[in-house]
């Protein structure tokens, strides 16, 4: 276990916080679709939050993460200067297909560890994002060279509707698809993947316990067989997980 200093810790959103943390060890540690684990400062608080990275320089590590319990909503009070207690990364992430086009697909918090992937792909990048209201990490993937076509439940952004309705609605098509959002959005990728013949990677999002597969909290069935989120993924061929 690592301390790290923050070097950045805002808000880029309503109740959504872009943290940059440094320190050698976990960085060498880092690769596109993995996460780490980030222990509170309250001792009341036992279990770790599992962040996804965001992205990766060669001296910090930036997460996204959401303000939704008292776990989070402590991470949100941090300033910089403050050291916290974080693990080396953890879990198996994202692999780039040797295609022509990518399509990166989020959903929520979800879009966050798309922008180290898109950081890493050559060619032509492709990003469908969807929100409940409000966007963020938009201009970042544009940045980047990403096409950025954006949906809100509410309509208040982009197209009304979610990530996969607008793929299909605007007949949007490349040659891999990589994915991270809410398991509903991921399951319903994976049947238009299916549907269209084109694979995809998805990095699932479970409530996990300890975060390093010794509490077994966070299983998944892949090929019909029990796997640990944590520690065999987070990231699996959609093809291959048993949703039902």
């Amino acid at each position: 276990m690592n301390y790290a200093m923050i070097i950045e810790n805002k808000a880029i959103a309503t109740n959504v916080y872009k943290m940059v943390i440094t320190d050698n060890d976990i960085v060498k540690s880092a690769d596109i679709g993995k996460f780490i684990n980030i222990y509170t400062k309250n001792p009341a608080t036992l279990l770790p939050r599992p962040i996804s990275i965001s992205e990766i320089s060669d001296t910090s590590l930036t997460i996204v993460y959401q303000v939704v319990g008292t776990g989070t909503a402590e991470f949100a009070k941090y300033k910089v200067g403050d050291m916290i207690k974080v693990s080396p990364a953890i879990g198996n992430g994202f692999k780039i297909a040797n295609v022509n086009t990518h399509i990166l697909v989020g959903g929520g918090i979800g879009v966050a560890p798309l922008v180290e992937l898109a950081k890493r792909i050559e060619g032509k990048k492709i990003a469908i994002l969807g929100f409940r209201d409000e966007p963020f990490l938009v201009d970042r993937l544009e940045e980047l060279g990403v096409e950025v076509h954006v949906a809100t439940d509410t309509g208040q952004a982009g197209f009304k509707g979610n990530a996969v309705q607008l793929i299909k609605s605007e007949k949007i098509e490349g040659d891999y698809y990589y994915a991270c959002g809410p398991k509903p959005m991921l399951k319903a990728l994976s049947e238009h993947c299916k549907q269209i013949n084109k694979p995809v990677q998805i990095s699932m999002e479970e409530r996990m316990g300890c975060g390093y597969g010794v509490c077994v909290g966070c299983v998944c069935k892949v090929n019909g067989y029990n796997k640990k989120v944590c520690t065999d993924g987070p990231v699996f061929l959609g093809n291959e997980v048993n949703w039902e």
